[in-house]
């Protein structure tokens, strides 16, 4: 049954997730004002799945049940199923101009379902029943599931068996008739506190000395023994200030990124979905990082069409929408959020069914979809940068433009004094001026830079990973092959 945005939350509220942040435990962490705005921004993909607008989209009919569910919970069926996945996540980026974080959860669905069934099919093991109960569970339950993935790794010039300090690998410590005990870390964890149940799954391909370090499993997110430590963004403070609405830029929306610890967790053997199986975790790494990087061909275009929209409004409230350049900046920030989409449905109508039934993306062109994700959206942001002028970094605070505190000769107050000065075109007020500024900082520099910006350059993997999978899937060999032929070489 599809849940509200507000069940949701409350759902959340039931949960006893220990969260950290600034060196003390936050004990009412859902209406936290660091906190909630990422919570309202996974609230969205509920309310939207309740909308008759968008039901076609945020929907489907689950494979698994055969009950309508959230799109985000569902197993690609068909490369109409995948394309919808990618404009289903720009529309989220429209709705919200942030992270969503509940790509990573959907992207591992899809992963670990097909590769436990190949993990079954050579050992014999019980992991696809195992995965498919679990995700039969988060479907009828509309649960939010957090994908965990990269481990703080120490030493990268070492294997996992090989590191002073093996907790910097998520490893099996101990094993058990009723399942096994796990110790470790995985990091940069978006949407981790606002998940009901995590899936953790191998961060690199393993040797035999690693197959302790091969594990993948299920959890609550409030297990014993797991707990999570917030990480800070840019200008996350001013978010405890009060009457800084216009300061935040998104009042409303945020991402979320966490440490995320496990202190000898339990997992019961039917959580689990990999338990030393060494040779499959380059597999499960290799699909799951391919639909991640599918789905910033999405998200992260949806981000990209508010950005070019403020900019575009800033450059009428500054009086020079009318130039030229401006037009040309425009243009070129929609031409490269539009190549960053297309890439996303190219892989998407590109994919192909699994042994296990669902539907994988190309991997060659998503691959080259994130790696145009780590360049192309470094463009928009200076472009937008540009359009909209110092004053988006320089300007006073709120609370400056609200004091009533006289300082003038004639008795002008700090607010007088700051409207007046950062008034421009008429078409405008200066706080709609203020406003859109904000916004804009807050895309390229501030809290939300962290799921615009700067994870278009790391998340789903750095760039050189993506040109180690381009390279092993680029067929070098076969356009060798085609030159020959015709250069008439034997």
């Amino acid at each position: 049954m599809l849940m509200t945005g507000e069940q949701y939350i409350e759902s959340l509220r039931k949960l006893n997730t220990r969260v950290y942040m600034f060196g003390e435990k936050v004990e009412n962490w859902v209406d936290h004002p660091i906190i909630r705005p990422s919570i309202n921004c996974v609230k969205v993909t509920y309310d939207l799945a309740q909308d008759p607008e968008y039901k076609d989209l945020m929907t489907a009919k689950s494979s698994l049940t055969g009950e309508t569910i959230n799109r985000f919970s569902h197993l690609h069926q068909s490369t109409e199923d995948l394309k919808n996945k990618v404009k289903m996540q720009r529309l989220c980026g429209q709705k919200t101009a942030s992270c969503f974080q509940r790509c990573v959860g959907m992207d591992a669905f899809n992963s670990m379902f097909s590769s436990t069934y190949e993990i079954d099919k050579k050992y014999g093991t019980n992991y696809h029943e195992n995965f498919k109960n679990f995700l039969k569970m988060v479907q009828t339950e509309d649960l939010v599931v957090d994908g965990a993935m990269t481990d703080p790794k120490g030493d990268r010039g070492l294997a996992p068996h090989m590191q002073k300090d093996k907790d910097l690998f998520v490893h099996i410590k101990e094993r058990r008739e009723d399942g096994i005990v796990v110790r470790g870390a995985k990091c940069h964890q978006t949407g981790s506190i606002n998940s009901h149940w995590h899936i953790v799954m191998p961060t690199q391909a393993m040797r035999e000395e690693d197959k302790d370090f091969a594990v993948a499993f299920a959890c609550p997110t409030d297990a014993e023994g797991m707990y999570m430590i917030y990480g800070r963004q840019s200008c996350d403070t001013r978010k405890l200030e009060p009457n800084a609405d216009i300061d935040l830029g998104n009042a409303q929306y945020g991402g979320q990124e966490a440490l995320v610890v496990f202190d000898d967790v339990f997992i019961p053997n039917e959580y689990i979905f990999l338990a030393g199986e060494y040779e499959f975790a380059g597999m499960i790494v290799e699909r799951f990082a391919g639909y991640h990087r599918q789905s910033y061909g999405g998200c992260k275009v949806g981000v990209g069409d508010v950005l070019i929209g403020a900019a575009a409004l800033a450059a009428e409230y500054n009086g020079a929408q009318k130039a030229s350049h401006i037009k040309d900046k425009l243009i070129e920030m929609t031409h490269l959020n539009e190549t960053l989409y297309c890439c996303g449905i190219a892989c998407s109508t590109e994919g192909y069914p699994t042994e296990a039934g669902n539907y994988q993306i190309d991997l060659l062109l998503a691959n080259v979809c994130k790696q145009n994700i780590t360049r192309f959206p470094y463009e928009i942001v200076r472009l937008a940068e540009d359009i909209a002028g110092g004053l988006m970094v320089t300007m006073p605070a709120q609370a400056d433009f609200d004091s009533d505190l006289a300082v003038g000769r004639n008795g002008e107050t700090i607010g007088e004094v700051c409207n007046k000065f950062f008034a421009a075109a008429p078409s405008c007020t200066t706080e709609q001026r203020m406003r859109v500024l904000r916004l804009i900082e807050n895309i390229c520099l501030g809290a939300a830079a962290v799921g615009y910006r700067t994870e278009s350059m790391h998340g789903a993997g750095s760039p050189q990973a993506q040109r180690i999978m381009i390279q092993r899937q680029g067929n070098i060999e076969g356009k060798k092959a085609l030159a020959k032929a015709i250069a008439g070489i034997k």
